[in-house]
This record gives C-alpha cells, sequence and structure tokens, in this order.
C-alpha cells in the first residue's frame, strides 16, 4: 500500500491522524494555557506588561517568521522528517521554558520555541493531504479540526488548573511526554513524503527578510522606538520586491491576482489582529481586574470555544451555500458588538450579567465568521495551491497577532505596566477592546465592499438547501 492509498479507517490511518492532531496540539496548547499563565509568571519573575508582552510575542515572532520556510523544508527533505524535527525542538525549548530562571531566559526560551513550532505546524496538515487516499481525506481533516479544536477547548481549563495545582512552569513541561508520543507515533506509523515538484532552492533572503521586518516592527512596537519601526516598514517593502524577483518566492504574488484571496487576507489582518489584542488582554483583565484565578479565568473564556466547536461546521455549510460575504460581514460585526459589551468587565463586574453575555456574544460572532473566512481563501486558489494558500493566509494571522500584541498595551496606556492597579489597567483594558471592535469593524467593511459576487448566491439557494449537508459542487464558492 503506498502512502496516498491509506485508509483513514485503517489502523495506520488513525495512527496518522493521531500523530497529527498530537502535534498541532502541541502549539495550541501552549498558546492557550500561556496566557493563563502570564499573570504567574509576571508576579513569579517580576515582568510587568512589557515582559508578558515579549513572552508571548517572542514565540508568535519566530512562528510567523518561520512557518512558511518550514513548510519548504518540508516538501524537500521530508514532511514527516521535518515534524519530528519540530517536535524533539519544541520539546527541548519547552524545557528551558519551564527552568527558566529570569524574563530575559524565558524570553529567549520561547523565541527557540517558536521555531520549534514553525518547522511542525506545516506539517501536520500536510502529512494528512499526503498520507490519506483522496476519498478519506476530507474525513481525515474534519478529524484533525475537530480534534484540535477539542484541544483549543481544553487548554484554558487544563492551563488555569496547573497554574493553580501546580504552578506556571508545569504548563512548559507538560509539552515533554506529549512530544515523546508524537515522536514514537510518528517514526513508527506516518510514511515519509515529499513534494516531486518542489523547486530545489529555498527562500533564504524572503525568509531573512520577513524575519527582520517582524522582528524589528514588533521591538520598535513593544519600545516605542520609532526607528526600529520605520526601519521595519522598509524591511516589508525589501521583502517585497525579494518576493516579486524570486523564481521560488515563499508567497508567490501571483495569490494576489485573486480578488477574493486578497481581500480575505485583508479581513484576516485586520480580525486576527483584533482576535490577538482581545486573547491577550482578557485573561489579564480577569486576574488582575476582576481578582479571577488562573482556573477561573480559563473557565470564564470556555463559551467562546465551545460555540465555535458547535457552530463553526454550520457556518461553513451555509457559506457554501450563499456564499462567504453576509457571513464574513455579519461575523466581524456581531464580534465588535461582544467587545463593547466587555466594556463592563471591571473590579466588581460579576460573570452572569457582566462577562458572559460579552464572551457569548463574541464567540458567536467568531463562529459565523472563521470557517467562512478559511473557506474564502481556499475557494479563490485552484486546487494544486491550495497549500501555500492556506499557508501565506496562517502567516497573515500569525503576523497580525503578533503586531496587535506588541501595540495595543501602548496604545492603550498600559505599556510597562506593573499592574498594581487595578482600576487603571482597566481603563486601559476598555480603550483596548474599543481598538479592537474598530479592527473587526474594517475587517467587515472589507468583507462587504471586496467579496463581491460571493454572496449574491443566497438568491439561487432553493428553500430546501440542507444547510447540514454539504451543497452540491455547482454551488460552491470559487
Amino acid at each position: 500500500m503506498t502512502s496516498s492509498e491509506i485508509s483513514v479507517s485503517s489502523a495506520r490511518g488513525r495512527w496518522i491522524v493521531a500523530a497529527t492532531v498530537l502535534g498541532s496540539a502541541l502549539a495550541m496548547l501552549d498558546a492557550t494555557v500561556v496566557n493563563i499563565a502570564l499573570p504567574a509568571i509576571g508576579r513569579d519573575l517580576g515582568a510587568g506588561v512589557t515582559g508578558l508582552q515579549w513572552t508571548l510575542s517572542g514565540y508568535t515572532l519566530a512562528l510567523a517568521s518561520l512557518i512558511l520556510l518550514g513548510g519548504s523544508l518540508g516538501d524537500r527533505l521530508g514532511r514527516r522528517r521535518v515534524f519530528v524535527w519540530g517536535t524533539v525542538w519544541f520539546a527541548a525549548a519547552s524545557v528551558l521554558c519551564g527552568l527558566a530562571p529570569s524574563i530575559e531566559v524565558l524570553i529567549a526560551a520561547r523565541l527557540l520555541q517558536g521555531v520549534g513550532a514553525a518547522l511542525l505546524t506545516p506539517g501536520s496538515l500536510a502529512l494528512i493531504s499526503a498520507s490519506i487516499k483522496a476519498d478519506d481525506r476530507g474525513a481525515a481533516i474534519g478529524l484533525w479540526s475537530g480534534l484540535g479544536g477539542v484541544a483549543s477547548a481544553v487548554g484554558p481549563l487544563l492551563g488555569g488548573w496547573l497554574v493553580d495545582a501546580v504552578g506556571w512552569r508545569s504548563v512548559f513541561l507538560i509539552n515533554i511526554p506529549l512530544a515523546v508520543v508524537v515522536v514514537w507515533v510518528a517514526a513508527k506509523h506516518v510514511p515519509e513524503s515529499r513534494d516531486p515538484h518542489a523547486a530545489g532552492r529555498l527562500d533564504v533572503p524572503g525568509a531573512v527578510a520577513v524575519a527582520a521586518a517582524l522582528g524589528l516592527l514588533t521591538y520598535g512596537l513593544i519600545e516605542s522606538q520609532v526607528p526600529a519601526v520605520l526601519l521595519g516598514v522598509a524591511a516589508v517593502a525589501v521583502f517585497v520586491v525579494i518576493e516579486r524577483r524570486s523564481h521560488d518566492p515563499l508567497v508567490p504574488p501571483s495569490l494576489f491576482a485573486s480578488r477574493v484571496f486578497l481581500a480575505a487576507n485583508l479581513v484576516t489582518f485586520a480580525v486576527y489582529a483584533a482576535l490577538g489584542g482581545v486573547f491577550f488582554l482578557l485573561v489579564l483583565q480577569l486576574q488582575f481586574a476582576v481578582g479571577y484565578s488562573p482556573i477561573a479565568a480559563g473557565v470564564a473564556t470556555l463559551p467562546i470555544t465551545a460555540l465555535m466547536l458547535v457552530l463553526s461546521a454550520r457556518a461553513g455549510r451555509i457559506a457554501g451555500c450563499i456564499g462567504p460575504r453576509i457571513p464574513m460581514t455579519v461575523g466581524p460585526l456581531l464580534a465588535a458588538l461582544g467587545l463593547l459589551l466587555m466594556l463592563r468587565v471591571g473590579p466588581g463586574s460579576t460573570y452572569a450579567t457582566d462577562i458572559l453575555p460579552a464572551v457569548v456574544v463574541f464567540g458567536l460572532g467568531l463562529s459565523a465568521l472563521v470557517a467562512p473566512l478559511t473557506g474564502a481563501v481556499l475557494g479563490a486558489v485552484s486546487t494544486d495551491r491550495a497549500g501555500i494558500a492556506s499557508g501565506v493566509n496562517n502567516a497573515v494571522a500569525r503576523t497580525s497577532q503578533l503586531l496587535a500584541v506588541a501595540a495595543l498595551p501602548a496604545l492603550a496606556g498600559i505599556a510597562g505596566s506593573d499592574y498594581s492597579a487595578p482600576e487603571t489597567f482597566s481603563d486601559g483594558f476598555h480603550t483596548a477592546m474599543l481598538i479592537c471592535a474598530g479592527l473587526l469593524v474594517i475587517g467587515a467593511v472589507i468583507a462587504a465592499v471586496l467579496i463581491r459576487g460571493t454572496g449574491d448566491e443566497a438568491s439561487n439557494c432553493p428553500p430546501h438547501c440542507d444547510i447540514g449537508s454539504p451543497p452540491p459542487a455547482s454551488r460552491r464558492t470559487a
């Protein structure tokens, strides 16, 4: 049996899905549990908001800068090999994070951890696409997505429990046994695969340029250094020139010839910048200003993930019937309304009347948006370019989150805060939520204006259209 003929229902197929889900879960869990642990890290290592920004941004900086290069390495050197390398690297960096004696060492270890994530993350889905037979690939990707969603849902609860029961260092050390299982399963059950059409040369100049650009922008925004920001903008321009001239670019400029692809990535940039800011600051607000414990803060945000798990698949099917334009417009507006409700979250807030309505409305907005946005990105390109299109969109999302976490505290007036004054931090949180709501509205406007012709199929969608099942191919959005 060749690697591309493996059935998802076979023992080997199940092992492949298990390895890829656990591998991607490492990166997903790390993002959610570290958010919950930030206040405890700050108290133990004597770090203010700037130090916590770098703790998150160091990881995201390395991941966003190198994720496309990681995918290219897998195509050339072997997807399983690079996936395993990334997992081992991620685990080793996690040990350094768990043993870090200072915030500076922790930030350096987080940068290394992001490098490992950039190696393992692209290979996760690529291994399924290369190994599972075509007829079963949709089911395998569905399992990967659904089980990955469960990992995201467990993250806040697990992170809160670990911080309360064991301490913040455990949120990094828990990665070690998971990584051991991933490496063992991958080595024993996952076949090796490469892209026979991959070009021989890697776009190293492009990778260096994008890493320099994001590094300079992140440093300039967090440390309020205007010259670094200007140099970062110049490095972005250099990256664009390199990509236009490269024979094998990390980001093929031809992708953006599609209006829908361009619009979907503009929406992604605006929306995911807002999400990065919300998920960074909300758990801090719940612990610093409201007085929640880590586990209580994790539980408080669970409705967002629960709603996405329950509703995202149906939102994707609806978008397949009526096109992505309407959900990509309504979703961000609904999420923005949720952020306006978060203006009521502060000292003395109660969960039932102040916090729960905000996270529910916000979660409903994300549920309406995320799956149609992903569908619009993939539907805007031919099937043979779906992998690179997804990778570019992932990099755009990571980049916008990185820049939002770097810029928002300064814009909201809480950069450098030692969070000893809950009222001051709360005022800054409310300012940040208004900025994030504005970003969501911008995303909605872009979708409404630029994704034309993809939402007009609603009039052609018959009354008996079953949104509980995939739409016919003739009505799927291209």
